[in-house]
């Protein structure tokens, strides 16, 4: 009786939809979306595998929930003030939001994976290029132009990232390298040295050149 006692007055651990998903991003951050299961998200919770078909119908609920929080985190274009500005911004935020959750990029280029959050990311950046004077055929290169630029460079950052990881002795690479037979790959490899101290600048080295790129277009139409 005292043992049962026990087990009735032990508190039911609380959940909700939202808690799930946030428990859901932290196994998808560590350790990329391939690991997350049912089962390690239950035992991150502390509760039955079984429980969590409360709040979700299947595991692709949660994929669809994660992406869905993940991209509310970006930052939408402003609607007043300079275009390119607001893009600028945008696409900061998109990138610096996606290096924090790197299972999100591959999944953000699946039609099947487009919703809520997506479809309003993808209203307010069309809208503001349309009311910054392109046309709609311009508007449609430039979103694409963008939405390539921040995916594509943010997965080539994640996977080079992991590359430079898995060559455990990157000095002993740099000291054996050929340079008489690649100069300019030894340059470039030297300038790759000096990343540490640039932050995002190579991603906004690309983005400026499709920002003034757009605004010469725009001003020439």
């Amino acid at each position: 009786m005292a043992a049962l006692a026990r087990t009735r007055a032990k508190p039911r651990i609380r959940l909700d939809k939202d808690r799930v998903l946030r428990a859901a991003i932290q196994i998808a951050d560590r350790s990329g979306i391939e690991a997350l299961t049912m089962r390690k998200l239950a035992q991150k919770l502390g509760v039955e595998a079984m429980t969590l078909y409360y709040y979700v119908a299947k595991k692709d609920d949660i994929v669809d929930g994660i992406l869905d929080l993940v991209v509310s985190e970006i930052e939408l274009p402003s609607e007043v003030g300079d275009w390119k500005a607001a893009i600028r911004r945008s696409a900061i935020s998109a990138h610096q939001v996606l290096l924090r959750h790197p299972w999100a990029c591959s999944l953000m280029m699946s039609p099947a994976r487009i919703r809520a959050a997506r479809l309003r990311y993808m209203e307010s950046l069309l809208k503001r290029l349309r009311e910054a004077g392109f046309s709609a055929e311009m508007t449609h290169h430039a979103y694409h132009a963008l939405d390539s630029h921040i995916l594509g460079f943010t997965m080539w950052e994640v996977g080079y990232t992991a590359g430079a990881r898995e060559l455990r002795d990157m000095g002993a690479f740099r000291r054996d390298f050929p340079i008489d037979r690649y100069p300019y790959i030894a340059e470039h490899m030297g300038e790759h040295g000096k990343e540490s101290s640039r932050g995002d600048g190579e991603f906004r080295f690309g983005l400026e050149l499709i920002l003034d790129g757009l605004e010469k277009n725009r001003l020439s139409a």
